[in-house]
């Protein structure tokens, strides 16, 4: 059993506790759930396996995992990486073959970015398993920063306020995504992956994009972290503290019936007979 340092066993009593707290805000995992862990050999997913099994360790409820890969068939992929280490610490585990590489490819010209249609891909053939294994919520490894990152990409390139929600009914209703890492932090899956020494695989499709709108945001958000330390935790706070009589919605708030109460009472005080 490997001893953990005192700021090591910071590390991981934080991740699991983040982890803990946003499974019960948002009523994430419930008894009898059956998991699917979306796998893809990155630092986050491995870290969000890791901590759902400690957490079917001590929760007083009962719900199982079931880690799922897929193999989209990128040139180079080892895919003897995730069985062997899946094997290793007993965890019940597919592997999907679905080759969207060559789908992307052919669809998405040379320079462009390939993101998109990708995740597109990806989800609607992890969904699609999430039904035939009868897996009722499907994990992903999303993190604060993801989130937060995603909402200043709607901001700033689709116009609307949306990030990412920890929990999520799909469009179609037949599942339900869950994000238990979403109040953790980037740098602390980074730290905990290098201390669990998880066998990384890098995306080799999509990471040499260098000019992809979420490396341009994620740069933003790190240079105003860097200047004004904390930035990024009360711009996640916001997400959860949101006023709609303060925006513009229509749709979130009744502008339209808004009328005075004439029996309030006035907020200002006679300054003259003070």
């Amino acid at each position: 059993m490997t001893t953990l340092s005192v700021n090591q066993n910071k590390l991981q009593k934080r991740l699991r506790r983040l982890v803990g707290e946003a499974v019960a805000d948002y009523n994430m995992i419930e008894d009898g759930d059956k998991i699917m862990v979306c796998l893809s050999g990155g630092k986050d997913s491995y870290t969000l396996l890791d901590i759902l099994l400690y957490l079917q360790k001590v929760a007083p409820i009962q719900f199982s995992l079931v880690a799922v890969n897929l193999d989209q068939k990128q040139p180079g992929f080892p895919e003897h990486v995730l069985p062997a280490y899946l094997s290793s610490i007993g965890v019940d585990y597919h592997i999907i073959e679905k080759d969207t590489y060559s789908i992307v490819k052919e669809k998405i010209p040379e320079g462009k970015t390939t993101c998109s249609l990708c995740s597109r891909l990806r989800r609607g053939a992890l969904y699609t398993y999430a039904d035939e294994i009868g897996a009722n919520k499907i994990a992903l490894g999303h993190h604060r920063d993801d989130i937060v990152e995603t909402f200043f990409l709607n901001l700033f390139y689709g116009g609307t306020l949306k990030a990412m929600p920890p929990k999520l009914l799909a469009d179609d209703k037949r599942n339900i995504v869950i994000r238990p890492l979403a109040y953790c932090m980037e740098k602390d899956i980074e730290n905990y992956a290098t201390l669990k020494e998880f066998p990384i695989i890098p995306c080799n499709l999509c990471g040499s994009q260098d000019n992809l709108q979420r490396q341009v945001v994620k740069e933003m958000l790190n240079k105003w972290e860097k200047d004004h330390p904390g930035r990024v935790e009360i711009m996640f706070r916001a997400l959860k503290n949101v006023v709609p009589s303060q925006l513009a919605d229509t749709k979130l708030f009744n502008f339209t019936d808004l009328k005075i109460d004439e029996q309030a009472t006035p907020r200002f005080i006679d300054l003259m007979q003070l």
